[in-house]
């Protein structure tokens, strides 16, 4: 059946109407990609954090990122800091399979998910909402073009990577707005330890002083690394996905496709991304020194790491990053297509 914006294009491949998945199903499928992929990563940071800080101890004070899958969070290392305690518990780690093995019999199994809760409580909202967004734009945008191409309406018409490359570039702009002001203040509760009537006091200061421009401190930072990525990402898995789906056999589960379109559209969104994520995480790690220090501009934060270390800083840790992206994107979005499947399914019968 084809939708109402091509009643007329009945017939046409690209134009028809696949088995509606709506909202709710939507949610649930983002949601269960989200709960997975932190999961399975959330332990492979623990241990790496862990043996950084066996072989290179945090001095006090000193900001450091972890990021287990969906969402970074930043964690002051001082002694009292009790969202981030799991890091200094000692450790003679010999490699990460013995630091799996020792957090896990000595310390518990739990151990291994330090630092869940925060993702479930701030980053599976802002997956669902991310995800959500760029589904419902991508399929509308895929439809207008179809029609493009049918009717001639244009001299050039965009292929459908162009839509999700769009339409990711879209969700993230808007879904990091909406996140920004609540992760500021989360990173500013964790830094300095605040409570939560100190936190209404500092939000109402900085209304006072700085107005709703205040709780939009790196936010230009995060958007300087995460359109690029998004955009780079979603139009490589839609690509790739596109022309391993006309290889599968008919009622095969998405699964095995979305993970491999996901991984590999990760590994090169990484890649082209990297300087700007390295920018971002030089700039955010200033959280608690001088405040001229933490008001400098990407501009300034970039030569300075340049004068300091040439190119080569802009490829810093470059590796474990891609360790790190790949299977995140691959798990996360396999799981959200395989549910998706499910659904439409579902809604068949």
């Amino acid at each position: 059946m084809a939708s109402e914006e091509c009643q007329s294009c009945v017939g046409v491949v690209c134009c028809e109407k696949k088995t509606p998945v709506n909202i709710a199903q939507q949610i649930i499928s983002s949601m269960s990609g989200a709960v997975v992929t932190s999961l399975l990563m959330t332990p492979l940071d623990v241990v790496k954090i862990r043996m950084q800080q066996h072989v290179r101890p945090f001095p006090k004070g000193e900001c450091f990122y972890y990021h287990n899958g969906l969402m970074e969070h930043v964690c002051t290392a001082c002694e009292i800091q009790k969202p981030c305690e799991w890091y200094q518990r000692p450790g003679n780690f010999h490699g990460s399979a013995d630091a799996f093995y020792k957090i896990a019999k000595y310390e518990g199994i739990k151990s291994l998910w330090s630092g869940l809760s925060p993702t479930l409580v701030m980053a599976l909202p802002a997956t669902v909402f991310y995800f959500t967004i760029f589904d419902n734009l991508s399929e509308y945008l895929k439809k207008k073009f179809c029609c493009r191409r049918v009717f001639q309406t244009e001299k050039y018409t965009p292929p459908d990577w162009v839509a999700a490359a769009l339409a990711g570039t879209t969700a993230r702009s808007i879904s990091v707005s909406v996140v920004s002001p609540i992760e500021l203040i989360r990173t500013k509760m964790q830094s300095q330890k605040l409570t939560h009537k100190e936190v209404g006091e500092l939000i109402k200061k900085s209304l006072k002083t700085k107005g709703i421009s205040s709780f939009y401190l790196g936010w230009w930072p995060t958007l300087f690394r995460d359109i690029p990525f998004s955009g780079i990402y979603w139009a490589g898995y839609d690509f790739m996905k596109t022309r391993l789906v006309k290889n599968q056999k008919p009622g095969e589960t998405p699964f095995v496709s979305s993970f491999i379109s996901g991984a590999t559209a990760g590994c090169v969104a990484s890649i082209f991304t990297h300087p700007f994520d390295v920018i971002k995480t030089n700039s955010q790690i200033r959280l608690g020194e001088s405040v001229e220090n933490m008001n400098q501009s990407l501009k300034i934060v970039a030569r300075d790491m340049y004068l300091k270390n040439g190119l080569s800083a802009f490829t810093a840790g470059l590796t474990p990053r891609l360790l790190k992206v790949a299977p995140s994107c691959a798990i996360m979005i396999s799981f959200y297509e395989y549910f998706k499947y499910l659904f439409q399914k579902n809604n068949i019968s």
